[in-house]
């Protein structure tokens, strides 16, 4: 049982032996540091029920509180604000029971149910870019707090890999590659194929303006570019199984799918398994037609397919074109569907995409439920703002977004520019810098994408994030080198419980590292990371504070030096647990 829970249950006796009244709990908080404390009861609401004034009445339950439990010492009164005192003997004793555990705040599965994280998904015709980033670092991230929480979770993506956009791809490719492959252009697969979605957009443009200059509406000119109609064409084509379209297909697709590998390597994440859209949009089509016979879909007059989800406050949707090919939709309700068939486990989904897409998923869930299945209502859509550049937001068919590799690279080079000029690695060999530059690069990244609300929007600055000092990935990783350092000056660290009073530095290190467990399963149920993130961040300032106050090494008492050498491995084990959730590495030597 936890501090909190302690004060809950003796504030709500004292309150039933004191005033024989019976409520169900009292409000907590933490105590503001400015004032003497660490847990707070809030008496201005149990006024409504006890007819008396705020100071008596905390003064009556401090006093019943230290009389009756040995976890508070004393307390205080400040504007009826009743501010305990948690014993040395307490923190102490549950720092003992967890100090050698390096996975502390940690649990395990206590059940078969799992829920699926799905996250990347991205469009099989141009390589990864920002956006991206922070989609496949919050998605692993979420599913790493998760598995710590107790869950059983099965990472996954949707690749979307068939549909219009891809064949704009392949037709450029058809008119102006002459037969261009990655290696022939020593080019990674997945940016060969994001240049001909390029070239399609920009040739598409151009047919654009002609068809104006002759006397088209724009409106006629964008639907009858004869690019757009070879490419609509090219869709039927593929759908209707044409072999030559459907191997070219593979081939594009084949070199994207190779150069993506590379980038989930670079980036720290992986998968359980894979969805191919190629597969799944043809059981959402099944499943089209069966709720077009109980009435939940209707065909208009052009033989496109709809739903009609005005009764509940939305609009009317598409989920098949008049033509008969899919939309984004029909793939999503035949995937979702086929996910519960492969898992029957599964007991909730997360969706991990952009805020862009909140409307959809609300209509994919209604669908869902409209069609009767009743795993629709544990659907979660991991809703995130986008990344913006000082230049503005990037917009992939002009050909101007930020490449991920190629900001990963960005980012390992600025480590190695600003740790070189920190001059604290000439002992290392080559070989052992590219590690730490490796390490500091990534990690500056993953932690200042993560670090923000995944609701909030982002301004990414690279050379803001490598910053070793403040709110970022290598000031958390340098205090973990500091502390590693701190223990290398040691044989081994006792055993020895320490049993002496505490200073206050010493206590907030304690109670801090005691919360970690609470932010875990905070962090996995409202699916942000940045709790995590913001945590580590404050545990890793109590150290340092802790660090410049007192000494460790050349204490004048062996008991305290072993405690505090105690105390300093632990916060090693739970700030490297914690940015291992983010996704973040440490290391050794900075």
């Amino acid at each position: 049982m936890n501090i909190e829970s302690s004060l809950q249950i003796i504030a709500v006796k004292a309150i039933k032996k004191l005033y024989e009244i019976n409520i169900d709990n009292v409000e907590i908080q933490y105590t503001r540091t400015d004032f003497e404390g660490d847990l707070t009861i809030v008496v201005f609401p149990l006024l409504k029920l006890l007819k008396t004034n705020p100071f008596e009445l905390a003064n009556s339950l401090g006093n019943y509180i230290v009389e009756n439990e040995k976890s508070f010492t004393s307390f205080n009164v400040v504007s009826g604000f009743l501010n305990i005192v948690v014993s040395d003997r307490y923190y102490l004793k549950h720092f003992n029971a967890i100090k050698n555990e390096d996975n502390f705040g940690f649990v395990k599965p206590t059940s078969n149910d799992c829920t699926m994280v799905e996250y990347s998904s991205p469009n099989t015709n141009k390589p990864l870019h920002l956006g991206h980033i922070r989609n496949n670092l919050l998605g692993y991230s979420v599913a790493q707090i998760l598995k710590a929480s107790g869950r059983n979770v099965l990472k996954t993506q949707i690749i979307n890999d068939r549909g219009i956009h891809i064949c704009k791809s392949m037709l450029a490719w058809l008119k102006f590659g002459a037969g261009e492959t990655p290696e022939s252009a020593s080019i990674k697969g997945d940016k060969l194929v994001g240049k001909y979605y390029v070239l399609f957009d920009k040739e598409y443009k151009n047919q654009i303006k002609s068809l104006i200059e002759n006397g088209s509406s724009e409106q006629d000119a964008k639907k009858n570019a004869p690019i757009l109609i070879q490419a609509q064409e090219m869709l039927l084509l593929w759908e209707s199984g044409d072999k030559e379209t459907v191997k070219l297909w593979e081939t594009m697709n084949g070199w994207v799918y190779k150069g993506f590998e590379e980038t989930y390597k670079n980036l720290g994440v992986d998968f359980d398994n894979y969805y191919y859209e190629s597969n799944t949009y043809l059981l959402g089509k099944e499943f089209i037609n069966e709720g077009l016979n109980k009435n939940i879909f209707y065909k208009k007059e052009d033989g496109s397919v709809w739903c009609d989800l005005t009764k509940e406050g939305l609009d009317e949707k598409i989920v098949l074109r008049s033509d008969g090919t899919a939309v984004y939709m029909t793939q999503d309700i035949g995937t979702a569907i086929q996910r519960v068939k492969d898992f029957p486990n599964i007991n909730s989904m997360i969706y991990t995409v952009g805020n862009e897409q909140d409307y959809h998923f609300k209509v994919l869930f209604l669908i869902l439920k409209k069609l009767g299945f009743k795993w629709s209502e544990s659907l979660n859509h991991l809703s995130y703002g986008m990344v913006d550049l000082p230049s503005g937001k990037m917009k992939s068919r002009e050909g101007t977004v930020v490449d991920a590799d190629d900001l990963l690279v960005e980012m390992i080079n600025t480590a190695q520019e600003i740790s070189s000029e920190l001059g604290k690695l000439e002992d290392l060999d080559q070989e052992e810098k590219n590690n730490v530059f490796e390490a500091i690069g990534k990690g500056a990244l993953k932690y200042f994408i993560l670090k923000v609300d995944p609701k909030k929007r982002i301004l990414f600055d690279p050379k803001e994030s490598v910053d070793f000092q403040g709110n970022t990935g290598p000031f958390i990783q340098y205090s973990y080198v500091r502390i590693q350092a701190i223990l290398r000056k040691v044989d081994s660290v006792s055993n020895d419980n320490y049993t002496g009073s505490l200073d206050t530095k010493e206590k907030e290190l304690i109670k801090q590292l005691l919360n970690f467990p609470i932010v875990i399963q905070n962090a996995a149920n409202t699916q942000s990371p940045a709790l995590v993130a913001n945590y580590v961040y404050d545990l890793v300032k109590l150290f340092n504070s802790f660090y410049q106050s007192l000494p460790i090494l050349k204490t004048s008492f062996e008991d305290r030096k072993i405690f505090r050498l105690q105390l300093s491995k632990s916060v090693s084990y739970t700030i490297k647990n914690a940015l291992d959730l983010l996704g973040v590495g440490v290391v050794q030597r900075m």
